[in-house]
């Protein structure tokens, strides 16, 4: 017997909530091994943002890792992993049977990077985007970390980098999960720094998880 075929109900019909996720293109999407230990049943999803190397006019980080890229192949813009975790008796840790923990990594514009507010701000396009998008929970926590990286010796003329790192995890309510991975794949596209999409307009991902 496979893993699936041990799994119960309420994973599978989560995991089918998670198929019908709309995405929007420029995040790749692509099932990744699951962290083994954190709970009796997980799948776990890794994303990147890419965006054309041609000078295509976008903003926020985007601008600053394409500007020196004009002519070169797709550039990465922003990276993220999303776990759901499910565990059939529940945990009084996580206030239920699942829970969902996500990681974002982005390099940032220097002005951006170094603004105070930095950390509140990321939180904030956490909760928008769970909101916008209707997906309820509970029980949520995380950290929004700054990392200046700096070169030295040979590698001196390297510019420093500001990267902008969250981690996060909630409790979602109930079991239909698609509506938190849209969310959370909205916010890898805001740390990118890719404008948002019009209102009412969705896209599908170019790449599905296969979950299976």
């Amino acid at each position: 017997m496979t893993a699936l075929d041990q799994a119960p109900a309420d994973f599978l019909f989560a995991l089918g909530t998670l198929r019908e996720a709309r995405c929007r293109s420029e995040l790749r999407l692509d099932e990744i091994p699951a962290p083994a230990r954190l709970a009796p049943f997980a799948v776990a999803l890794g994303a990147e943002v890419v965006g054309p190397g041609d000078g295509a006019p976008v903003h926020g980080p985007a601008a600053a890792a394409l500007a020196p890229a004009a002519g070169s192949d797709d550039v990465e813009l922003a990276t993220g992993r999303f776990i759901l975790l499910h565990d059939p008796d529940g945990s009084e840790v996580w206030d239920g049977e699942f829970r969902i923990v996500t990681y974002i990594r982005a390099q940032l514009e220097p002005d951006m990077g170094n603004d105070e507010m930095l950390g509140s701000v990321a939180w904030t396009w956490l909760v928008e985007a769970l909101e916008n998008h209707r997906a309820p929970y509970r029980s949520a926590g995380g950290t929004a970390t700054r990392v200046l990286s700096e070169s030295f010796g040979t590698l001196a003329d390297r510019p420093g980098t500001i990267d902008i790192e969250l981690r996060a995890s909630w409790t979602p309510e109930g079991r239909d999960i698609g509506a938190h991975l849209e969310a959370w794949a909205d916010m890898v596209c805001t740390f990118a720094g890719l404008p948002p999409l019009p209102e009412g307009v969705a896209v599908l991902p170019r790449r599905r998880p296969r979950l299976a």
